[in-house]
């Protein structure tokens, strides 16, 4: 099982999560700290790359989740990109793509100048 890793960068007041390795349990720390540093930072919009994502599991929606409450809560945009069309699957019947944009790549997520609802 891959260990969790999340690194954050800045791009055009964009916050990006890069999100390595499995979802699950393991990775809430990390994920709450990510979760505070993006409310004290309040970026125009939130960039979830999942591009190095190897798992997911129920707790790792869960995750997501509270990550997609704080960023409604503070008005941020959330984009995400490099998910496979397996987890795009589980996004669309879960309904968490009510609450982001998909791009295929984080060039466009970034430029994305559209809110989540167009």
């Amino acid at each position: 099982m891959p260990e969790f890793d999340l690194s954050t960068r800045h791009d055009a007041g964009a916050l990006i999560l890069d999100l390595h390795g499995d979802l699950d349990g393991g990775a809430t720390d990390r994920m709450q700290q990510a979760q505070a540093q993006a409310a004290e930072l309040a970026p125009a919009a939130l960039v979830l790359n999942f591009a190095g994502l190897g798992y997911m599991n129920s707790t790792g929606i869960a995750l997501i989740v509270g990550v997609l409450a704080d960023a409604r809560r503070l008005g941020t945009d959330v984009r995400v990109c490099g998910l496979s069309d397996h987890y795009r699957h589980i996004f669309e019947i879960t309904r968490l793509s009510d609450f982001v944009s998909f791009h295929p790549d984080e060039h466009t997520a970034v430029d994305d100048q559209r809110s989540p609802t167009s």
